[in-house]
């Protein structure tokens, strides 16, 4: 990367800069590599932030099923996470994971759960699993065909009594098609399609012999042919999770190894510390043969003393997400682009790698972060306000549609994971708690599920690929021209709307 006219002489973050464009060869945006060269599994520079607001099984699983990483928070216990990094290993990867709910729940049950929006739905099964009804994880791998009494279209439930069961509205023959059709990309897509217009549904159940393994429509069979999933050396989704850098991190590194976690991300807010390193030797020293994240840090001697400690990758920012107070409350942080700039320029001197953490809110911002030198871009805030976000829906006033989130350092977030301290260990916590404990988090009616944000940012960010003349990431930094701009404009480069 390279700056063009004056060199900055402050730091800079993502608002202040610009992309020039250049001579470009590569043709197409579907010809451009969105594959990180961090050593994860991950085919799309994206990682779902490790916040409770943001990051469950859940949103995990279909974000890995696209190519990014979701980092399951360390708040969980250690059973607990082992169980969900089990959950979404026995996930399908040619189809989504079927959204269960029994007869007996009612519409307002699901759709708390999921919006009345085209191409979303729920499937109504003989189970009595009571996690369903909370939209937390259930197990899937040995449901029956049998057990199945169809799938309803969310779009169905906008037009039913609150208080209807799921059960009775089920009036139409399940139409499914076998996952060994799913093989070949674009046949699976005719497939099904011909089968939607056919019977007129939106979605299918997919089976494999007497089981029924999940759900399919066209659009996420289209998805099927322009995503590469991350998988694990045995073909299954992959999963990060968060370990921490208190109590016994090996002991929680080994457990989340062998529940078959494909990326360990050791996270404290203040990275660049000696219980840092102590966690990083520590784990570093098992020899799991896994990727170890460590972060937070903004510094190249924070990348030094880090990669030197066992790390691989490290997690850069300090101060830049929707959800943190801290720059307000410590005055310590460092404007995001800048951080990266110099961080990933350090590791790249030691063979490591950086993922920028925070500071996202529009696709540019994903390529700026990229052509600074990150190899993936963490996202918090714009993630929570999705469907497969951790938590219920909840309608405003207005009746619009919105999720609660919370900063990883509020007082919220401090009483989830103190809960366990006696009552003045847990009141001395909470009183030097920093962050948002409780905000709206509102889905966009366009796109309210990951992977209609996953389609908005990728295309985005492929395009300034093409800008540039890269087909890879590696390239995009390398030939990436950066400018530096005001606030006029940056305010120049939004879309307004007209008036006559």
């Amino acid at each position: 990367m390279q700056f063009i006219g004056a060199q900055p002489t402050v730091d800079l973050t993502y608002s202040d800069v610009f992309l020039v464009p250049s001579h470009s060869e590569v043709g197409s945006r579907l010809g451009v590599d969105l594959s990180p060269a961090d050593g994860t599994p991950a085919t799309l520079p994206l990682v779902a932030a490790n916040m409770n607001a943001v990051t469950g099984p859940r949103l995990a699983a279909v974000l890995a099923r696209r190519g990014g990483l979701g980092v399951l928070p360390q708040d969980m216990n250690t059973e607990q996470l082992v169980e969900a990094i089990r959950w979404v290993k026995q996930q399908p990867v040619k189809c989504d994971t079927p959204l269960l709910l029994p007869p007996h729940a009612t519409v307002a049950d699901a759709l708390r759960l999921v919006p009345p929006a085209q191409g979303y739905g729920v499937v109504v099964a003989d189970i009595e699993d009571p996690a369903a009804l909370s939209g937390s994880i259930v197990a899937t791998a040995e449901l029956r065909r049998d057990q199945v009494r169809g799938v309803l279209a969310a779009a169905r439930l906008a037009t039913a009594p609150s208080d209807a069961l799921l059960g009775d509205l089920i009036h139409a023959e399940l139409r499914t098609i076998d996952i060994h059709e799913l093989g070949a990309q674009r046949s699976a897509f005719e497939r099904v399609l011909a089968a939607e217009e056919a019977h007129g549904v939106e979605m299918l159940g997919v089976v494999d012999g007497d089981r029924f393994v999940g759900t399919i429509s066209s659009r996420s069979a289209l998805r099927g042919t322009l995503y590469r999933p991350a998988l694990d050396a045995q073909g299954r989704l992959a999963i990060a999770v968060a370990v921490g850098i208190n109590g016994d991190p090996a002991a929680k590194a080994l457990a989340f190894a062998e529940a078959g976690a494909d990326v360990l991300v050791l996270d404290t807010a203040h990275g660049h510390q000696q219980g840092m390193l102590r966690a990083l030797e520590a784990v570093s020293a098992l020899n799991l043969g896994l990727p170890i994240v460590a972060g937070n840090i903004v510094t190249a001697d924070g990348v030094r003393d880090l990669v030197g400690a066992g790390a691989n990758i490290l997690k850069v920012g300090v101060g830049p997400g929707a959800m943190c107070t801290t720059r307000m409350m410590t005055a310590v942080g460092r404007p995001q682009f800048s951080a990266v700039l110099e961080t990933a320029q350090a590791a790249r001197e030691l063979g490591a790698h950086v993922w920028a953490d925070g500071g996202v809110r529009y696709p540019r911002d994903v390529a700026l972060a990229l052509a600074a030198g990150a190899q993936s871009i963490m996202i918090g805030s714009w993630f929570a306000g999705t469907i497969e976000a951790p938590g219920e829906l909840h309608r405003d006033a207005n009746g619009l549609l919105y999720k609660e989130s919370w900063g990883m350092a509020s007082t919220k977030a401090v009483q989830a994971r103190f809960g366990g301290l006696d009552a003045y260990e847990r009141a001395r916590k909470e009183l030097f708690a920093e962050g948002i404990s409780s905000s709206k988090i509102y889905l966009d009616p366009q796109r309210p599920g990951v992977e209609d944000l996953l389609d908005m940012i990728t295309s985005g960010v492929r395009s300034s690929l093409t800008y540039a003349g890269a087909a890879t990431i590696a390239e995009f930094h390398e030939r990436a021209r950066v400018g530096l701009q005001s606030a006029a404009g940056y305010e120049e480069g939004k879309a307004l709307p007209v008036s006559w």
